[in-house]
Order: C-alpha cells, then structure tokens, then sequence
C-alpha cells in the first residue's frame, strides 16, 4: 500500500512540477510586464476572486465531499448506479455554479467594492486609486466564468484519481498557465491595458483545462449525460458533507481575501507583493503538501469503507513523515533563500531592487507557515475521509477568527508583512487543532518514531540552514552577478543545501528512499 502511495505521490508531484514551473514562467513574465505597480495589483485581484470560488466549488470542499461518497459507491455499488451519481452530481453541481457565476458577472462591482474596499472608497471620493476599482470591476466580469470551466474539471479530476489516475488532473493545469503565458506575450502588448489581455489569458485556459479531460471521462466510461438530483442519496451525502466544508477547507482562502481586502488600504503594490510571495510559497505547498494530501484521500477513503483502522492510522502517519522530510527543509529555505529567488525570477522589466526587498520580507513571513500548511491539507482528509465534515470547520472557524485578530494586531506596525504573519499564524493554530482532534478521537496518535524522525529532520535542516548561510554572497554581489551568474549560484546553494540535508538525515539513520515501502 505504501509504495503505491509513493508511486502515486511521485505521479502527481511529477506532474504537479510541470505545472509549478510553468507557473513560475508566468509569474516572470507578468513581472516583467507589469511589475508590482496598480495594474498588477488589480489583475492579482481580478484573478484571486474566482480562484477562491474554485476552492470551494472545485478541488476544495467539493473534492473533500465527493471522492469519499463516489469512493464508497464504487467499493458498494453497481457500475449503474455510480454513474447514475456521477450523472446527478454533474446536473445539480453545474447548475448551482451556473447560477453562481452569472451572479458574479453581473455583480462585478459589488464582489469589488466587498472585497477591495479601499478603492472602492476612492472611487467614491475621486482620489487617483478609483480607477482600479473601475478596472477591478471590467476585468472580473472577465475572470469569473473560469470558476465554471474549473469546477466541472475539478469534477472530472476528482472522478480519475478515485479510479488512481492522478497524473491526468495534475497536469491539467498546465494549460492555465501556457494560457496566460502566451496572452501576456502575444496579447497583452497589443492593447492599452495589458492587464485585460491577461484577464482573457485566465477565460482561455479554463476552456482549454476543461476540454482536456473529457477523453479521459470517456475512456473511464465515466462521461455522463447531466441531470438535476438535489434529492438524490449521493447528492444529499455530498452536500451535506459539503456545505460545512465549504468553509473549513478554505479558511486559508478567506483568509487570503481578508489580506486583500486590507492591502487595498495600504500602500500601492501591497497585494502584489503579497501575491509574488504566495506564488512562491505555493510552489511546494503545491509540489508536496498538496501532491501527497491528493493521493491519501482515496486510500483514507477506502480504508475507512472497509474498517481498516490500522491501516488508516498507517496511511496518515506515511503522509505526515513525508511532510516532514520534504516540508522542513522547503521552509528553511524558502526563508533564507527569500531575496536570491525573487532576484531570479522576477528582478526585470518593471520589477526592481526595491520591489525584491519588499516581497522578501512577506515571503520569509509567509514561509514560516509552509510547515504547517502542508499539515492542514494532509490532516484535514483524516476527518474528510471519515464524512466528518464539521469537525474541521469548527477548527476553520477558530483559525479565521485568530487571523482577523492577528492581523488587527499586526498590520499596524509591520504594514502588509503582519498580514502574512498573521496568516503563518493562523496556519499553525489550524494545524495543531486538526492534529489535536484526530488525536482526542483516536484516530491518529504520532508515534515515538514519528517524533524522533521530526528531531532528525529539524537537526538536518539547521545544518542545511548553516551551509546556505555559509555559501550566501552578499546583497551587492547578488546585484553585481548577472542574470545566468544569479541562476547559476542560486542553483547552487539549493543543491548544496539539499546535498547536506540529505546526507545528515542519513548519517541519523533516515533512508529516505525506504518510505516507499512502508519501513
């Protein structure tokens, strides 16, 4: 069983690299377009809105609701009626997500003026900041349909990797990003406001992300015709798990919106500083903490369906020492090498020294809860394996109200670096609760050997740590290299680093390479 999770986790990490990549590509080229000034603060705004929605509606809540219910179907049912499920899920989801997105195109301006509250008082007042709230409306009535291209691909995903092809919906979103890439280079120059060419970027690949799968559905036989069943008993166990879900698994979301809507306060470029350094820390939330959440839920699923108690505490604890051993490490590096990746990857064009300074310090801020949001997303599916949706929520709640507390507390004295304290914050009380509620219920208890590999790992890393620290040049060489020469030396020090963490874990008695077998 553990090798088959480490062969799935390699899959989607795999693919999840491609994607990860192509999105750091974007990133630079939007950077290099646009910098961090008011267009690129309020393309970041325009594309975050529906990506939220799609948390929820897609690979978030949704995906936490159906893949136990459709898990259970398949382990209990005829093929007949799992595509009867699949046919009234597909109806009844669509048509609410139809509803909703035609909301949000008609109701562009009031989802602006909720969420970016300071430009909307600008508007009102005339000052120069109005014109982003204008802008912000124009480019969302644009974005918002990708929220119903993604959710039905989230649907198709979420339908293959319960039948255990996840690199299909891994690799899916390559497409959103060869999107935006070839709109910004392509498209963008041509017109008077670029950010609007990258706005269609984002409606593009949602159409391209959702015709990719349909091959796939058909050769699963998993294509159906829709069909409304709000009553249906597989409907009903999906919503039912889904409707409190729809806040726990996106209390990071909202409590990125919540960032937003005070950045739109602050001074021009707060949320694309916020926004570059998120994108970094999602490259390995995504490439690990996400990679291994993905492939857990089913086999959490079906342990929990066949009352395989000890082989759910097994696949939990497999997810946890793999966070640890990949997460720790990405963390401290993450950190210590804030300033160097941002150079590399996006100090051209409209993006300068000063812009690179200011990004690092959210970067570092928001890396310090890389840890802990990759706990969340493989402790959440302990309970949403188990149907137990609420749990999880209760958790959501306490972890949302802490940040908006946090970020009261902090934003006055350290501006929108105290916003992305205040999310690492809350991450972290998020993950301890979830963590502390699989322990109370019995589920899951970290073992002693468990613990031992956490201090190896952390002792591992302070000596990654020193030797990054060691090898750094100082702020004037990294001006003084140029573009290849940064590359180069970046490349280097995460090499180096990764070397040295590699060989004390070995050295401690870890061997990576055997997880894989379950030892």
């Amino acid at each position: 069983m553990s090798r088959k999770l480490f062969k799935s986790g390699l899959i989607v990490s795999a693919m999840t690299l491609i994607s990860r990549v192509l999105g750091l590509v974007r990133d630079v080229v939007i950077a290099n377009l646009m910098g961090a000034g008011s267009s690129a603060d309020v393309f970041f705004f325009a594309n975050k809105i529906p990506n939220f929605l799609r948390r929820l509606f897609a690979e978030g809540a949704f995906a936490q609701a159906f893949v136990p219910v459709l898990t259970e179907y398949q382990e209990k049912q005829q093929d007949e009626a799992v595509r009867l499920l699949l046919a009234k899920v597909a109806g009844t989801l669509g048509l609410v997500v139809t509803i909703v997105t035609l909301i949000g195109v008609i109701a562009s301006p009031v989802l602006t003026a909720l969420f970016g509250g300071g430009w909307f008082l600008a508007w009102l007042n005339d000052e120069p900041n109005g014109e982003k709230f204008e802008l912000a409306s124009l480019m969302l009535k644009i974005t918002f349909p990708y929220l119903w291209f993604i959710t039905f691909t989230a649907l198709a995903g979420s339908i293959l990797n319960t039948r255990g092809r996840f690199a299909v919906s891994a690799f899916t979103p390559v497409f959103l990003n060869v999107a935006i890439i070839a709109a910004a280079i392509f498209l963008a120059p041509k017109l008077a406001q670029p950010e609007i060419g990258l706005a269609w970027g984002v409606f593009a690949g949602g159409v391209i992300q959702f015709l990719f799968q349909i091959p796939f559905l058909l050769r699963e036989k998993a294509l159906v015709k829709p069909s409304w069943g709000w009553h249906h008993p597989g409907v009903v166990k999906i919503r039912t798990l889904m409707l409190p879900a729809l806040f726990g698994v996106s209390v990071s979301q909202i409590n990125l919106l919540l960032d937003t809507f005070i950045a739109s306060f602050l001074v021009t470029g707060s949320i694309s500083w916020l926004y570059y350094s998120d994108r970094l820390l999602e490259f390995p939330l995504g490439l690990f903490g996400i990679a291994i959440a993905t492939v857990i839920l089913p086999a959490l699923s079906r342990n929990h369906v066949n009352a395989q108690g000890q082989g759910f505490a097994q696949t939990m604890d497999w997810g946890i020492k793999a966070i640890l051993l990949l997460g720790i490490p990405a963390m401290c590096g993450l950190i210590v090498l804030a300033k160097p990746m941002l150079m590399v990857l996006f100090m051209r064009g409209a993006f300068g020294v000063d812009d690179v300074n200011m990004a690092s310090l959210s970067l570092m801020a928001y890396g310090s809860g890389l840890l802990s949001f990759m706990l969340i997303k493989v402790l959440a599916p302990g309970y949403y394996s188990r149907q137990d949706t609420k749990t999880p929520v209760r958790y959501g709640i306490i972890a949302m109200v802490s940040n908006m507390v946090f970020n009261l507390i902090l934003v006055f004295p350290f501006g929108y670096v105290g916003l992305a304290m205040a999310t690492s914050m809350s991450a972290l009380l998020n993950a301890s609760l979830l963590y502390r509620g699989l322990h109370k219920a019995g589920v899951y208890r970290v073992s002693r050997a468990t613990l031992l590999f956490l201090a190896k790992a952390i002792v591992a890393a302070a000596f990654m740590v020193a030797t990054l620290y060691y090898l750094m040049p100082a702020m004037e060489q990294w001006l003084a290299f140029d573009f290849m020469q940064r590359c180069i030396k970046l490349l280097q020090m995460i090499g180096s680093g990764a070397v040295v963490y590699l060989l004390v874990m070995v050295s401690l008695g870890i061997r990576p390479w055997r997880m894989k077998a379950g030892v």
